[in-house]
């Protein structure tokens, strides 16, 4: 029975296993799987989660400076010295024994301010700490977006070369029927058979293209290279040519309020003026209230072993007990400039950060306006690419039609089909440039980088 029992816990362990390789293989990419993967598996992301968390861990240490703090301490003594003996007139050599137990608590009742600015500063460092963040997240999607249109751009590139090696097969076996009929010349066939040996070449670069951007895809990923790696095909009708008139004033205006960047700069700016506050108060006392209580044991011993117990230990430490309660005041005078220098370096960083402030603002806007040029040329030449190709299309159709009839030759042809090709390119090129064209854009907006409506 327990054998049977084993057998068939292996077997449900082997399916599972089989099952979960198995939909790992068979799994199809879209772009959002890919930029979730990325998010969770990237380092600098990671990195800047646990930076995120050291800053958190400085907010809750600034905020328990406002609660008193407690300390104890145990200390043993052992001394020893001549002692004349009252009784016999002799002189021994006896040893102390001294146990001294304390404990002491502090708390600062003033110190300008400090404790509360710290929180306050610490608390918004964290605050921006968590933009900076987003803004890895957001390069690194913005990476990933990138890499897999240079995958789809890539694949259409090979299908293409597939259709056009396909479409001169049949153009070689066509020419090599005419050759054996007299009907062309050896060189027109040579013409023809040397052209699908450059389209072979063609795929063959094209298919070395596309195992290098999925590659890239998938280290940006940090996903381990593997050959089954398949991404989605999404519908991308939708998102061609939508005569954008993109008005840069308005997505600036739009990003200054949900770009992480910009948060982060408002952040550290605020935090350093929150930093002249507590160099400000280097300039007044601090005032602390200190409480205590200690105790002692004292016991003796000779160095003949006899000992001597005034008390037990734990009637001493009762009887010794000492209370204690006072107020500190720390108050600055004179410190060799050191008050007046933090403060003016503080004055500094502020205006630092506020120049950051500015400058990211700045960039942010030369981004934006770069952008939407790039959508309104992206938009123009694919228009242009758009009419070359139909046009480029129709007059090879025509030419392919005469091929097949016998009254064109091979040169003129070919001249046709290598126009075609190119033209074709140039087409897929506009066309790729144009959908990132418009999720840069969307992303500046604050709209999702995916493809689904």
């Amino acid at each position: 029975m327990k054998i049977k029992l084993s057998a068939f816990l292996l077997f449900l362990l082997l399916s599972f296993s089989a099952e979960n390789i198995l939909n790992a293989q068979n799994k199809i990419w879209s772009v959002d799987d890919c930029i979730q993967y990325a998010l969770n598996k990237n380092i600098q992301v990671q990195k800047a989660v646990v930076s995120n968390s050291i800053y958190n861990e400085d907010v809750n240490l600034a905020k328990s400076a406002r609660y008193p703090s407690l300390s104890g301490s145990v200390r043993q003594n052992f001394n020893w010295n001549n002692v004349t003996d009252n009784t016999t007139g002799a002189t021994v050599f006896k040893g102390t024994n001294g146990v001294n137990i304390s404990a002491s608590s502090g708390m600062t009742i003033y110190n300008g301010s400090r404790i509360r600015n710290g929180v306050r500063q610490t608390e918004t460092n964290y605050e921006a700490d968590k933009y900076n963040t987003e803004v890895i997240k957001e390069t690194v999607s913005l990476n990933v977006l990138n890499a897999y249109l240079q995958v789809l751009y890539a694949e259409e590139l090979v299908r293409n070369s597939h259709d056009q090696i396909t479409s001169l097969d049949q153009q070689v076996t066509l020419a090599s029927e005419r050759l054996k009929l007299g009907a062309i010349a050896n060189s027109d066939y040579l013409q023809v058979k040397s052209q699908l040996a450059t389209e072979k070449q063609t795929l063959a670069i094209a298919q070395s293209q596309l195992a290098i951007n999925r590659i890239t895809l998938m280290q940006i990923m940090e996903y381990p290279i593997a050959n089954d790696f398949q991404i989605e095909h999404p519908n991308l009708d939708s998102l061609i040519n939508q005569k954008r008139a993109p008005d840069p004033v308005e997505i600036y205006q739009t990003a200054l309020g949900i770009k992480p960047e910009v948060k982060n700069a408002e952040l550290l700016k605020k935090s350093s003026q929150i930093g002249i506050d507590l160099a400000k108060a280097g300039h007044y006392p601090n005032i602390a209230l200190n409480t205590g209580v200690s105790s002692s044991y004292s016991g003796y011993q000779t160095s003949y072993s006899t000992s001597y117990q005034p008390g037990s230990f734990g009637s001493q430490l009762s009887r010794n007990i000492s209370p204690s309660i006072g107020l500190s005041a720390s108050i600055p005078i004179y410190l060799n400039r050191q008050v007046k220098t933090n403060v003016e370096v503080a004055k500094l960083n502020s205006n630092t950060a506020e120049l950051n402030e500015l400058n990211t603002k700045d960039i942010l806007r030369k981004a934006i306006e770069q952008s939407c040029q790039d959508v309104i040329s992206s938009q123009i030449e694919f228009d242009a690419a758009t009419e070359a190709y139909n046009a480029v299309k129709e007059s090879y159709d025509v030419a392919s039609e005469k091929f097949n009839q016998g009254i064109m030759n091979s040169v003129d042809f070919l001249i046709q089909k290598t126009t075609f090709i190119t033209t074709e390119s140039s087409y897929l090129q506009s066309k790729y440039k144009l959908i990132f064209s418009y999720k840069v854009l969307d992303f500046y907006a604050g709209l999702p980088l995916s493809f689904k409506k």
